[in-house]
């Protein structure tokens, strides 16, 4: 579903993403894992057609979204870091605009909306104003409206941020239940190294633009002789990126050939 060939995004001279290539298959959920100011919210924001890359290429579902960005937003739900609903209008107005940008057939955005809504148990509260919603009814919110399309791809940018560990729960039980009914493909940042190992069927851990290594939480625990992601986590990007600096680029690329061997 996501092919990503030696990708690189330069900001003048600051390096954002270094050369990466991954792919992610139909029906995965792949989860980000990094620092802030891995790279991640980047690489979304190329995958989504907000950036164009400075070299290397993607493909989302075998489209190139730098030569068909129409195409490919057809293809993709998102939900970004910072809520994007509009808090003046109802539940209902905020889905329905949604559905008329996207082109749904209204007879058809109505079934949506209902099965959606009460999915993310949103429905009886329908007609009222997103303003007065908390952080994590907004959340169930973006969810939903992120779905409405039926899209093939949902992207997620640090998804849960800032909210209670029971709404995070809830949150992430309806994007697996997506997942495993309707084969939507998942990709999400995070820095929640719980919530990667919980949820993702896959995990790259990504550090100053570079993916430090990639694969199951068991693989990445297990390549790194630790004993929890967390301490994979801090292996792969603690002291030693840290404390030398950007020499160490090098040092992680040759550490990832080592561990793939």
């Amino acid at each position: 579903m996501i092919e990503v060939k030696n990708l690189t995004k330069k900001f003048n001279d600051f390096i954002a993403v270094d050369n990466l290539s991954f792919s992610v298959k139909k029906g995965e959920i792949f989860a980000f894992l990094g620092p802030n100011g891995a790279g991640k919210t980047t690489c979304i924001k190329i995958f989504t057609t907000l950036l164009k890359p400075t070299a290397g290429e993607v493909f989302i579902n075998g489209i190139n979204p730098v030569e068909n960005p129409n195409k490919v937003r057809k293809l993709f739900g998102i939900i970004f870091q910072d809520q994007s609903l509009d808090d003046e209008l109802t539940v209902l107005e905020n889905m329905n605009f949604h559905g008329v940008l996207y082109g749904v057939a209204k007879d058809l955005r109505i079934n949506r909306i209902e099965e959606l809504l009460k999915m993310v148990e949103l429905w009886e509260r329908r007609n009222e104003l997103v303003k007065n919603f908390s952080g994590g009814m907004k959340r169930r919110l973006e969810i939903a409206r992120g779905l409405l399309h039926h899209p093939k791809i949902i992207f997620l940018d640090e998804p849960t941020l800032g909210l209670d560990p029971q709404t995070r729960n809830h949150i992430w039980n309806y994007i697996k239940e997506l997942n495993q009914k309707k084969n939507i493909t998942v990709f999400f940042t995070t820095h929640y190294m719980e919530e990667a190992a919980k949820v993702a069927d896959r995990i790259a851990i990504i550090d100053k633009g570079v993916i430090t290594a990639e694969g199951t939480a068991a693989e990445l625990i297990n390549i790194t002789n630790t004993n929890s992601l967390e301490e994979a986590f801090l292996k792969l990007t603690g002291k030693i990126i840290r404390e030398e600096g950007e020499k160490n680029i090098d040092q992680l690329r040759m550490q990832r050939k080592l561990w793939k061997r």
